[in-house]
């Protein structure tokens, strides 16, 4: 199966690495630094805009200036894994906000959620209040992250 990175040529690929990592650019720098000028600089940036292979751009906070260093890492079980079921999870997740990322995983457990909070007292309220009350929860466990390594979240785009 042929992947949207399958079309991407040199340029787009250097507009997507670059704007990963600093997504402030003028198109003018940007330019610049690809090696192409600036009109069909711009037309690229729009076309992976458009095609959706550029969701949109964002601040990125530093959670801990935030008061948001406790991070936990939940495995969640659940008891039915039927369509309907992990949509209703998923629908109830989205709504939790301390929950930062949740991933569906094909292993031992069925869901990975990592979740930022102020301290591990705030981690136990969210947990008992809302992470245990999440529909078709059979079981959880948590692992308390000790230091972040690396969270960037870039990938080169090869």
């Amino acid at each position: 199966m042929q992947s949207d990175l399958d079309d991407l040529d040199r340029f787009d690929r250097a507009i997507l690495t670059t704007l990963a990592s600093e997504g402030r650019l003028s198109v003018t720098e940007l330019a610049r630094r690809i090696g192409l000028s600036k009109s069909p600089t711009q037309a690229r940036l729009k076309r992976l805009e458009e095609s959706g292979t550029i969701l949109g751009y964002r601040a990125i906070l530093d959670p801990i200036r935030l008061g948001l260093d406790h991070v936990a890492f939940v495995e969640v079980r659940l008891h039915d894994t039927s369509e309907a079921a992990l949509a209703a999870f998923n629908e109830a997740v989205a709504r939790i906000p301390e929950i930062e990322q949740a991933h569906l995983i094909a292993g031992n457990f069925d869901y990975l959620l990592k979740v930022r909070t102020p301290d591990m007292r705030r981690y136990r309220r969210v947990l008992a209040d809302h992470i245990s009350k999440l529909p078709h929860i059979a079981s959880t466990s948590t692992y308390v992250a000790m230091e972040a390594v690396k969270e960037d979240g870039l990938a080169e785009v090869t």
